[in-house]
């Protein structure tokens, strides 16, 4: 008897909406590894143990709108980031895991302790039937916009825009906002400002903002660049500056000859004219500006680490108190350096509480256990520093809190 399952009721709807992802990307621009592939190649020739199926996983399941990697992934196998195995389920079948979409039919099949997914059910002789389904209705859609996503850049797009990890010289080197229209001293859309590149004194060492072919017109707006330190070393592993805005150049800074009220030849340069074009913030003089970066649409795979990880969360992104919970974004002590990968998931770990035995008369210290909290995803990474999406949370994460691998 074949059953058709909806949505699985234990991911929610806001980590389901997390986990789509932009549908024009193109299917060779999805990261999948070396490792992944060996992986894939393997469990296809077998199928996986039957121990590792989730406990409720359906006999069958056709794929939906809104359904994504993730979700499905979970739906099957115990661990949603073992997506690699269950990409090898389908290997046969489905050999672009990017390339599944709504209305396709997923069968699993469990034969000698083993199981394997595909999207063909087996007749009775073993074969794999090829009937297929139809419906009389008329439906034009480009293919690469149905595929079924992974990961959603809507849910983390200002994330991917916002928050920006920088070194101290580079942000103080930036070119700046110097001077507005009739002395206003906050800028919104639409106003007019005046920005400079170019340094005459202190370390700046800029070039001259220029809007000649190829220099950049569309800039990001920062400001206050806030250490991150670790939080059992305190070193300074960078700086993250705070966005406000973006704003357009409009014409290059220059240079003209004057005199000064003695006749002399006198040397004055012209500050850039730039356009305030969307603001998060009011913006102010001395905000740095940066060179708005192509747009990528990128797809995240989530994965555990090939290699043992740990770490500790930095800092909570854009919140004032001290508990994150799901769906909120924080910064990694770890980055590319360490390697850390876009699609790294993580196991959260709560510090065991600290406190004295009532049950000893001695009233010795000890220390509860640590105790696993949640899962997180590495969604963006710097030499030294990561943000990643917490995707799961069962108590208030905090900073200090650590990570690791999630088996």
């Amino acid at each position: 008897m074949q059953t058709i399952f909806g949505r699985f009721s234990h991911i929610s709807i806001a980590a389901a909406a997390l986990l789509a992802t932009a549908a024009t990307v193109r299917a060779q621009d999805f990261p999948i590894t070396p490792n992944q592939k060996a992986t894939a190649a393997q469990v296809a020739q077998s199928g996986i143990p039957v121990a590792d199926l989730a406990p409720n996983a359906p006999d069958s399941y056709v794929v939906r709108p809104g359904d994504t990697l993730w979700a499905i992934s979970g739906m099957f196998l115990k661990s949603p980031w073992r997506w690699p195995e269950l990409w090898g389920m389908n290997l046969e079948d489905i050999r672009n895991p990017h390339r599944i979409y709504p209305g396709q039919q997923l069968y699993l099949e469990r034969s000698n302790g083993r199981a394997t997914l595909r999207t063909r059910r087996a007749g009775n002789d073993g074969a794999f039937t090829s009937t297929v389904r139809v419906s009389p209705r008329t439906r034009s859609e480009t293919l690469a916009d149905a595929s079924i996503p992974t990961l959603s850049p809507q849910a983390i797009e200002p994330f991917l825009a916002e928050p920006l990890i920088v070194d101290e010289q580079t942000f103080s080197q930036a070119p700046r906002i110097v001077a507005t229209q009739e002395g206003r001293v906050m800028l919104s859309r639409g106003d007019r400002a005046y920005a400079l590149g170019a340094y005459d004194g202190g370390q700046g060492m800029g070039k001259p903002l220029t809007d000649n072919k190829g220099e950049p017109l569309n800039f990001r707006v920062f400001r206050n660049a806030t250490p991150l330190k670790d939080p059992t070393t305190q070193e300074i592993l960078g700086y993250e500056a705070q966005y406000v805005g973006k704003v357009e150049l409009v014409q290059g800074e220059f240079m003209v000859q004057n005199t000064d009220k003695d006749g002399k030849p006198l040397n004055e340069r012209v500050p850039a004219t730039i356009d305030i074009v969307s603001s998060k913030e009011e913006m102010r003089v001395g905000d740095r500006m940066i060179p708005e970066p192509a747009r990528e649409l990128r797809s995240y795979v989530p994965r555990a680490p090939s290699t043992p990880m740990a770490g500790q969360i930095v800092s909570v992104y854009g919140s004032a108190v001290a508990f994150a919970a799901a769906n909120q974004i924080v910064v990694l002590n770890r980055g590319t350096n360490d390697g850390i990968e876009r699609g790294h998931v993580m196991a959260i770990m709560k510090d065991g509480e600290r406190l004295k035995d009532q049950t000893d008369s001695a009233r010795p210290n000890i220390k509860l256990p640590n105790e696993r909290n949640g899962l997180l995803m590495v969604f963006r990474t710097f030499n030294r520093l990561s943000y990643a999406l917490i995707l799961q949370a069962t108590d208030g994460v905090k900073v200090g809190d650590r990570f690791i691998n999630p088996d």
